[in-house]
């Protein structure tokens, strides 16, 4: 009997854990849709990119080698440090930097759109890589999510704002970089835990900015930030990058590289909320130019694109 029920206890074991990773996605992409309004309100008046991510990956690197050191006891074969580096370099350094200075350059809308490429991404990377199996519900789902998202390009692009080729290519190249790292970290979930591989990734993030970085921390003039300005930062630190990066690599343990990065889609979802609530709640006028029946529609094609990749492929 104890070794009928012990396979149970397992199999259900791991489907708790799966819907535990999809809550984990969604609260880490709720969390990025956010920080495209959120991190662009002080940049660059208050502090310029570069600066913000040295900021960024510092103290996050100090959280999560905090954890480590008092959670988990866990040391790394010298054989993966390469691998870490990679992921450091792409998950944290390049990722960071090309994000948070195309968000300066382009509008919160163009940036959390082409974001919608990273699955596409991530897929072609994964089939690279790690030889994954591409089912009709990832087909299907990226699909149906991108014929919102290309709505959303067309619609979204019309919008008031600052946008600029060279802050959307920034933007998509980090999409490319973010997406490479969701496979290679794949690789590593195997072996150690989702904190000993966030740790290496910021702590290697942080050497690879720090040359360059360092500088431009230092002639930031902090006299001139605003209660308004440290929330901002407060954010970008805990939320977008410590939880976020935490919810990302705990969900690697249970899902694909290619259903996480899935997620996305919801990004610009969020931000259509948010914009809304400007609009509508907070009543600013020059938000309300946005919201029409046409990109609802896109949202809720979008989310029932990731709906579809996150279920499992039926036997």
């Amino acid at each position: 009997m104890q070794f009928v029920i012990s396979p149970l206890k397992h199999h259900f074991g791991l489907i708790k854990n799966t819907t535990k990773a999809h809550l984990a996605l969604l609260g880490a992409n709720i969390i990025y849709g956010a920080n495209y309004i959120i991190a662009k309100g002080i940049m660059p008046d208050k502090i310029n990119p570069t600066a913000f991510v040295f900021i960024r990956l510092s103290c996050c690197m100090l959280l999560f080698w905090g954890i480590k050191f008092l959670f988990v006891k866990e040391k790394v074969e010298k054989k993966d440090l390469l691998m870490l580096a990679l992921c450091g370099l792409f998950g944290g350094a390049a990722n960071q930097l090309l994000f948070f200075h195309g968000i300066n350059l382009t509008s919160p809308i163009d940036a959390s759109i082409i974001q919608t490429a990273t699955p596409v991404l991530v897929l072609i990377f994964s089939i690279l890589i790690l030889k994954e199996r591409v089912t009709n519900n990832k087909v299907i789902g990226i699909a149906i999510a991108g014929v919102g998202a290309v709505f959303l390009i067309l619609y979204g692009n019309k919008t008031v704002g600052t946008s600029s080729f060279l802050g959307n290519l920034f933007v998509f190249l980090n999409a490319c970089s973010y997406g490479l790292y969701l496979v290679l970290a794949k690789t590593l979930m195997k072996k150690y835990h989702a904190i000993t591989v966030a740790s290496w990734v910021f702590f290697f993030g942080f050497m690879y900015v720090f040359p360059f970085g360092i500088s431009d921390f230092l002639n930031t003039n902090f006299e001139a930030f605003t209660t308004n300005t440290y929330l901002t930062v407060g954010y970008v630190v805990l939320f977008t990058t410590f939880f976020a990066y935490l919810f990302n690599i705990y969900s690697l343990n249970h899902l694909s590289p290619s259903v996480t990065s899935s997620y996305v889609y919801l990004q610009p979802v969020v931000s259509f909320i948010l914009v809304s609530i400007l609009a509508y709640v907070f009543v600013q006028s020059q938000y309300a130019q946005d919201i029409n029946f046409i990109k609802i529609l896109c949202c809720v094609l979008v989310a029932t694109g990731v709906y579809i990749i996150s279920k499992p492929q039926k036997k």
